[in-house]
């Protein structure tokens, strides 16, 4: 079967993307062009689209950015068909079961490619970030957004550390044309957010 969702690609990197669900989740697959090995972020539903496409693009496993109920609905199907699929420590009691625990800095190798999970709780207690090493793409689950840091009013989410997650573990260390592809609508970049995180800051949200 031929899938084609290519979002974003350069030399040694594509991405693929397809909106899934009531909550219009962004699931990506990022695949090494000199490999053809893949792995998925986010299992969030829709489970029979994300299976062919799996098969299709070569993947390996799956990568959760957190815990919460519209990124892991397709998680108990990928799992039946042989998928191991990783979460934080922090956030997988939000999981039936995961496979494995990711850590801070924890790199997941993607064939050629290195993928390094970023620790940016806020959002819930064990949001994750994904930086594709050598390439400006960033996977922020809901930890940011255009326009701001995600959801901090429900359970296990505070304002202050997602705040702090943003500016210590993003904005300080990553470049500005690093493009991010937050767990829901479009892509923004680093240098287009960091201007504003004071004002974040002054609104509370």
């Amino acid at each position: 079967m031929h899938f084609d969702a290519m979002h974003w690609a350069d030399t040694r990197v594509e991405v693929h993307k397809v909106v899934v669900g009531p909550m219009d989740n962004n699931v990506f697959v990022l695949r090494c062009r000199g490999t053809g090995q893949a792995v998925l972020i986010d299992a969030a539903n829709e489970a029979d689209r994300l299976l062919p496409m799996c098969r299709s693009l070569g993947v390996g496993r799956i990568l959760e950015t957190h815990g919460h109920h519209d990124h892991i609905q397709a998680v108990p199907a990928m799992r039946d068909a042989g998928y191991e699929v990783g979460i934080s420590a922090e956030d997988a009691p939000m999981l039936a079961a995961a496979d494995f625990t990711i850590e801070d800095d924890a790199v997941t190798e993607v064939g050629r490619l290195r993928l390094r999970a970023i620790f940016t709780p806020g959002h819930t207690p064990g949001s994750m970030s994904f930086l594709v090493e050598g390439s400006p793409v960033l996977f922020s689950g809901d930890t940011l957004f255009p326009g701001g840091p995600g959801k901090t009013s429900g359970p296990g989410g505070h304002f202050a550390t997602i705040i702090r997650s943003i500016e210590e573990r993003l904005f300080s260390s990553l470049e500005p044309d690093t493009v991010v592809m937050p767990g829901h609508g479009a892509d923004t970049t680093i240098g287009a957010e960091q201007p504003h995180l004071e004002e974040w800051v002054e609104r509370g949200w």
